[in-house]
């Protein structure tokens, strides 16, 4: 479902960011331009989480990035609770940003190794909401009951606790200063499966009591179909394809997204899925293909597809960026010097 600008708590309108990288063996030499994200727009509405998928490479966490301005967008627009992020004052914006926080991949890398975890999670409320003494102890003491974690393990480091439990540390110092917006950005793949889904169930009850909403980046689909209300499938910069989960996993548009979902892994060992051919690896982002830049692995592209760039097809929620969206039966295509992988 299409979240209208009234109920959108995020929006990101045709949202560019470019890097300028070395190009070549000289030390000094040219610089090339890296367009990591491109005219990318998503909506996130209030108390909804909406999923970010796609291989590495794709863009996601430069997209998470841009989103809670932790990175500059180069162009577009990102709107917060309804205010312009991109021309707003430093001071103005550093004060906006506390109520949006994020929960890093690495529990263990994201947490200062020399205080405490107990001290890890006050550290905010003492710096930004001046708690001291009782106060202080008292929301830290709620903070890790309500992630999950003994408060009797205040006083210990975070190379002591396991891979859960430092992220519940971290997912506790996001949810103290009350964010509306929390950028999950790989926060459950460095965990074994077991965790993740303990992980996954803690965010999920995080979101119907504290009221919050979710940029959800991730690679495994299983815990997108999960804990995502939508999705947004990215490959090489561009968000292809957009929708309401259910929807997306039971019908998917874009023959990328098929792949995806493809390769994703089955529970019950009595169903099989049909595996998707793809040709070769992804292209270079400083060498994109012309046209559709999924043509060259694309199991359905036409010549079409070399010539001019998808359009983007919308209707009933769901956004898909394909010529032929939808379509299943393979084109011949050429092949005579593509490797067949399987992505």
């Amino acid at each position: 479902m299409t979240t209208s600008s009234a109920q959108s708590i995020l929006r990101l309108q045709n949202v560019t960011k470019e890097f300028s990288v070395k190009s070549g063996k000289k030390p000094f030499g040219d610089r090339a331009v890296l367009r990591a994200v491109d005219g990318a727009s998503l909506e996130i509405g209030r108390g909804e989480t909406f999923a970010l998928v796609g291989e590495s490479g794709s863009g996601k966490s430069t997209l998470g990035r841009l989103a809670v301005g932790l990175l500059p967008v180069t162009e577009g627009n990102v709107q917060f609770e309804g205010e312009e992020l991109t021309t707003m004052p430093r001071r103005q914006l550093r004060a906006r940003r506390r109520r949006m926080q994020v929960v890093f991949q690495d529990p263990l890398g994201s947490l200062n190794p020399r205080m405490s975890v107990g001290d890890i999670v006050a550290e905010p409320l003492k710096v930004i909401e001046r708690l001291r003494g009782r106060d202080l102890d008292e929301r830290v003491t709620e903070l890790f009951e309500q992630v999950g974690l003994n408060p009797g393990r205040r006083t210990a480091r975070p190379r002591s606790l396991s891979g859960g439990q430092r992220q519940r540390v971290g997912i506790a110092r996001a949810i103290a200063m009350n964010p509306s917006l929390v950028l999950a950005d790989e926060a459950v793949s460095a965990l074994d499966v077991s965790v993740q889904a303990q992980i996954t169930n803690l965010m999920v009850d995080l979101r119907e009591r504290l009221g919050l909403s979710y940029l959800f980046i991730a690679h495994g689909l299983p815990i997108v179909r999960h804990i995502a209300q939508r999705v947004g499938v990215m490959y090489l910069g561009r968000l292809v394809e957009v929708g309401p989960t259910e929807s997306i996993f039971s019908d998917p548009q874009h023959p990328y997204t098929r792949a995806l979902l493809a390769a994703s892994p089955v529970p019950d060992p009595e169903k099989r899925r049909e595996r998707i051919l793809l040709h070769g690896e992804p292209p270079s982002a400083m060498n994109l293909p012309s046209g559709c830049r999924f043509r060259t692995r694309c199991p359905i592209a036409q010549e079409v597809c070399a010539e001019v760039a998808p359009p983007r097809h919308a209707s009933a929620g769901r956004e898909v960026e394909c010529h032929f969206p939808g379509t299943d039966a393979p084109v011949p295509v050429s092949t005579e010097s593509r490797e067949r992988t399987t992505i």
